[in-house]
Parts: structure tokens; C-alpha cells; sequence
């Protein structure tokens, strides 16, 4: 009897479905095609019974992460013992925003409110239009007329697959910019600024790409970009090292790899995953060769339904022509940012920092859309705390402006408040103290259209 019970559980344990068909529900715009891509199995396949549950989870997790959607149901429909349909049910999102355009441009949202005062001088406003899924092949559009601080014209889009197999992509950008303000050093960890009534730095950048994506986790992206950059006289006469040149202008190209793999729940706030991404750049310039390395994990590590572990290691290393400011810049730029240092920036050759925090969901609400209830009668909000804290360090071989963070550790720890909803919005409020003993309130995030 008890052989045949081992071998009964075998049998079970081995049984398998095969996927009659993959049923597709709400993808109006969306091509079948772009699902299809997303997904662990195809028709056809043979899965394991005790696999599946998984299975769609992953099916779930990917269609949310390509942000055509804001509702995703991935069910399975059995046909008799052995064959089953994956019925998949969608709500997508809107995809076109001819929005007005209003962002700050200092570095994040709480040295603008009140390192600046919330002066209307430094802010960017316009016309901003984003086409997301443009042709239904999950490809982009951006169109932006920008003006106030910075005068852009902007024109951006990308199409992930250009090849029959789905690996292949591609992309272009332009970019025109003018600027009446420049930052063109730091004294004592923060920015200093120079404004005039007359356009002070302006050029443009012209960039293409190909990306190649193997699996379903996995992206590589090369990028080739040329450009030029000029300085008023004013600015060179108060940074002559503002450009790596050394001139008041500088023409460029520039290499760049990117490597990314990402397997989260879901990327705009991971509660578990895990991800690696490695970026080599390097610029061709007479004089102003700059090659840079960084390298970013983030792992993070539920331990029941409300509570889960983040932990993040990046750090950023640079071979500089010289010692002009540009290049310099690391702590309190692009992901190089560390809680309870908002106002601060840190310039060297190198730096590293790493970040640990504990999350507990608090619940979630709905609450009724006050703008559309036949598109979106709903919306929901949920809700977490946290506790954290972030080590960093920035190596200067030649600190200047009396500098009093770089070459040394960086500590800051706190609590805050994370709240989140559709369209990947995350609104982050954080109460951080850091190494010299400063404390305060500091806001991020916003929404992702």
C-alpha cells in the first residue's frame, strides 16, 4: 500500500496541462502580439499542475509592468483533465496626455519648495503630449514644447520590436535646449547659481538606439548620441571649467551600454524581486574623453502579506579628463540619491551607497473618481510605513569648496510614509536625520503617465 501511494503522489505531482488557447479580454488598442511577448507559456505548451499557480502570477506581474494597464486578471479555464484555456482580462490605461507641463527643476521636490521658496523662476512649464502605445505595439511618442527656466523642444519615440521574433527594438531622441541660469560649482555641499537676463547655456543632443531583449527579464540597450554644448561669455567668466573642454563650447559623441534585468512584482514599488543593472558609458570629445561605470542591484524580500525587506547597493565610478564641474557631479543626481541629504550634493570620482528598509502595509481605500466614473469609477490608494536608513560615501581626489561630505561617511536613517495607485503614482513622505545632525520633512515621487 504504501508503494502505491509514493507512486500515486508521483503521478500527481508530474501531471500536466496543455494550453489549448490563450484568451484575451479588454485589449482594445493593444496588439495580441504585445501580450503574447509577456507571458511564461504559449498555446500549445505543457505545464505542470503544480506549476501554473506561479505561472500566471508571472503572467500577471509582467503585463502590469509594461504600464498599458491598469487592471490585470490572469485565470484558467479547464477543459477536461489535460487541456485548459488562459483566459486573460484587461483594463488598459489611457494612453494619450496633452497635458500642460509644470516641473521644478532643481533636483527633487523639497530643495524647490524650500531651499528656493517655490519661485516660479525655477520651474518648466508648457505643453507636454504623450503618446504611449501610439500604433498598439506598446511603442512611444513624446512630443514637448517647454519653456521658463529651460526653453526645449523635445521629440522622443520607441518601438520595442522590429523583428518577427520579438527581441529587437529601436528609438530616437532630440532634444533643444536654452537656459538663462547655469549651476557652475558648489559651496559647502550645495549648489550655486548663475543668472543673467540672456540665454547663459543652450544646445541640443541627437541620439538612436537598438535594444535586444532575449527573455522575458532580460534588456540590453546601445545607445549613440551626438551633441554640442556652448556657454555665454558671462559663464566662462565665472567657470572657465564648467565644460570639460576647458572652452566655451563642446561638440561630442558618446557610446553607451546598458544592461538590465528586472523581476519584480512590480516596478514602481517592488515588494518582492529582485534586480541588476550595469550602465557603460563613454563620450568622444577633443580633450573631454570621460568613460563611466555603474553598476545598481536592488533586492527586496517579503516576509508575510504586509511586510517586506528593501535592500540596494549602487554605486558609480568615473575616469574624468580634468576637474571641471560637469563631470563631477555624483551624490544627489539620477538614482545617486541618499534620504536626509536632499540639499545636498557631493562632487569626486567615485561613489558608493547602500540602503535598507522595512515596509508594513497599513490597508489600502477606494474612493470614487471625481473626473471620469465611465472609464474609471474607482480609484484606489494603499498604504505603507516604513523605517530606513542609508550609508554612502563619495571619493574626491580633489575636494574643493570647502566640501565637508566627500571622503567621508555618509549616514542619515528615518520614517516616512508611502502611498500608492494607478498609473505607477507613488508619493513618498520621509522624517530623516543625518550625520550632521539635521532633521526634517522631504517629499518624492509623484505619477508616471
Amino acid at each position: 500500500m504504501a508503494v502505491i501511494g509514493i507512486v500515486s503522489f508521483t503521478e500527481q505531482a508530474n501531471a500536466q496541462y496543455r494550453v489549448h488557447a490563450i484568451q484575451m479580454q479588454g485589449n482594445v488598442k493593444t496588439k495580441p502580439y504585445i501580450i503574447l511577448r509577456e507571458l511564461p507559456y504559449q498555446e500549445g505548451a505543457l505545464l505542470s499542475k503544480d506549476s501554473l499557480s506561479s505561472l500566471n502570477v508571472i503572467a500577471h506581474d509582467q503585463l502590469i509592468n509594461t504600464s498599458l494597464f491598469t487592471e490585470v486578471k490572469v485565470d484558467t479555464k479547464e477543459l477536461d483533465s489535460a487541456n485548459i484555456d488562459i483566459v486573460i482580462t484587461l483594463k488598459e490605461r489611457w494612453y494619450f496626455f496633452p497635458l500642460p507641463y509644470f516641473r521644478w527643476v532643481d533636483r527633487n521636490f523639497s530643495q524647490w519648495w524650500t531651499e528656493q521658496h517655490r519661485s516660479l523662476d525655477r520651474v518648466n512649464y508648457g505643453v507636454n503630449l504623450k503618446q504611449s502605445n501610439f500604433t498598439g505595439n506598446n511603442d512611444r511618442l513624446v512630443l514637448g514644447l517647454i519653456t521658463g527656466y529651460t526653453q526645449q523642444a523635445i521629440l522622443k519615440y520607441s518601438f520595442p520590436f522590429i523583428d518577427q521574433k520579438l527581441r529587437f527594438g529601436t528609438g530616437f531622441g532630440f532634444q533643444y535646449y536654452t537656459q538663462k541660469e547655469i549651476n557652475y560649482t558648489s559651496l559647502n555641499d550645495k549648489q550655486v547659481f548663475l543668472k543673467t537676463q540672456d540665454v547663459i547655456r543652450s544646445g541640443y543632443r541627437v541620439n538612436g538606439n537598438l535594444s535586444f531583449r532575449p527573455n522575458l527579464y532580460e534588456r540590453h540597450n546601445f545607445q549613440i548620441g551626438l551633441g554640442k554644448e556652448v556657454i555665454a561669455d558671462s559663464a566662462f567668466l565665472y567657470a572657465p571649467k564648467y565644460l570639460p573642454t576647458g572652452k566655451k563650447s563642446m561638440s561630442y559623441v558618446d557610446l553607451s551600454y546598458a544592461y538590465a534585468s528586472l523581476r519584480f512584482d512590480y516596478n514602481a514599488y517592488p515588494t518582492k524581486g529582485n534586480s541588476t543593472e550595469l550602465a557603460l558609458s563613454q563620450r568622444i570629445a577633443p580633450g573631454a574623453f570621460l568613460s563611466a561605470l555603474q553598476l545598481r542591484k536592488i533586492k527586496v524580500m517579503p516576509l508575510n502579506k504586509y511586510n517586506f525587506i528593501y535592500t540596494e547597493s549602487n554605486s558609480l565610478f568615473k575616469l574624468l579628463p580634468n576637474e571641471n564641474y560637469m563631470d563631477q557631479k555624483l551624490l544627489g543626481y539620477g538614482t545617486m540619491q541618499m534620504n536626509g541629504l536632499e540639499y545636498y550634493v557631493v562632487e569626486g570620482n567615485a561613489a558608493t551607497l547602500f540602503k535598507a528598509a522595512w515596509h508594513h502595509a497599513l490597508g489600502s481605500i477606494t474612493v470614487k473618481n471625481p473626473f471620469t466614473t465611465a472609464f474609471l469609477p474607482q480609484v484606489k490608494y494603499q498604504f505603507w510605513v516604513k523605517a530606513f536608513t542609508n550609508l554612502g560615501y563619495v571619493y574626491s581626489e580633489h575636494p574643493t569648496n570647502a566640501s565637508k561630505l566627500s571622503n567621508t561617511l555618509l549616514r542619515t536613517a528615518g520614517i516616512g510614509m508611502d502611498i500608492i495607485s494607478i498609473y505607477d503614482f507613488v508619493f513618498k513622505l520621509d522624517y530623516s536625520v543625518n550625520q550632521l545632525g539635521e532633521k526634517g520633512f522631504y517629499l518624492h515621487g509623484g505619477i508616471n503617465f
